[in-house]
């Protein structure tokens, strides 16, 4: 387990290192508020939520240190892994399977610095336990973030445990899917999904600040899911056409039909 994560070196550091630089410099709170004018509203496209998965086949993350096959793998081991320990939830083990699909929109024009790797608020300070600490340890200073000096205090644009709600995060994509669509999957699992990549929270305690009762009583679901999204990656690929029937299944029952994207 203490092999994954690995932001110092390995096969794949420069790409992950690339991704990084480039989504630390241009993920600012503008940014930010342009992509929920440009996406929260979702009218680009439509497809099924088995569909989404089916295009992950395309995508590679490149922010990922661990792991160089589609994304789609990974989607069908995170639900496994989930059935396997918790098979009486079985919104849980949907959510294992979704969580990633936000990452199609860098199948619909948007670069994977946009919308992948770790999540972090925008419009405040800086935590010292974001992915950059490791990475840009290299660079002589970190003037690559000088976009943040106009948020640089602990609360920024935000008032003390004003909630998660309340935060824009750098993305946080399907999460507005699941809301627009009215998807029943129970908030845990909305939690999970908006929430699973936001590690300087989740696995680092940083941003306690603004959270509310409510986040703070979701922290345990989010911390049980990273678990499985982290842990059952393996190159030993899942056989996903014998798992399709059951996942279907799920499917229907918490967003089924035809959803907009």
């Amino acid at each position: 387990e203490s092999e994954f994560r690995n932001f110092e070196s390995g096969a794949l550091f420069d790409r992950v290192f690339n991704t990084y630089k480039l989504m630390h410099t241009y993920q600012t709170l503008d940014f930010v508020k342009q992509k929920h004018l440009e996406w929260a509203n979702c009218n680009h496209f439509s497809m099924t939520m088995m569909e989404s998965i089916d295009s992950l086949d395309e995508l590679v993350d490149e922010s990922d240190p661990d792991v160089d096959f589609p994304n789609s793998f990974h989607a069908f081991q995170t639900a496994e892994g989930i059935r396997k320990e918790h098979p009486e939830k079985d919104w849980f083990q949907l959510v294992g399977l979704i969580h990633d699909i936000g990452k199609i929109m860098a199948l619909h024009g948007e670069p994977q610095w946009a919308v992948v790797g770790d999540t972090f608020p925008v419009g405040c300070k800086f935590q010292n336990s974001i992915v950059k600490n490791t990475l840009y340890s290299i660079l002589p200073d970190v003037a690559v973030l000088a976009c943040f000096s106009h948020c640089s205090t602990e609360f920024g644009i935000y008032e003390p445990q004003c909630g998660l709600d309340n935060v824009l995060m750098s993305w946080e994509y399907l999460y507005r899917v699941m809301k627009f669509n009215k998807c029943t999957i129970p908030e845990e699992g909305l939690y999970m999904i908006r929430f699973h990549s936001f590690y300087p929270w989740h696995s680092n305690g940083d941003y306690m600040h603004l959270c509310n009762e409510k986040d703070l009583q979701m922290l345990p679901w989010v911390k049980e899911f990273n678990k499985f999204d982290l842990y059952t990656k393996s190159t030993e690929l899942p056989d996903v056409e014998r798992l399709r029937p059951y996942y279907q299944s799920l499917i229907e029952k918490y967003c089924p039909g035809i959803l907009h994207w």
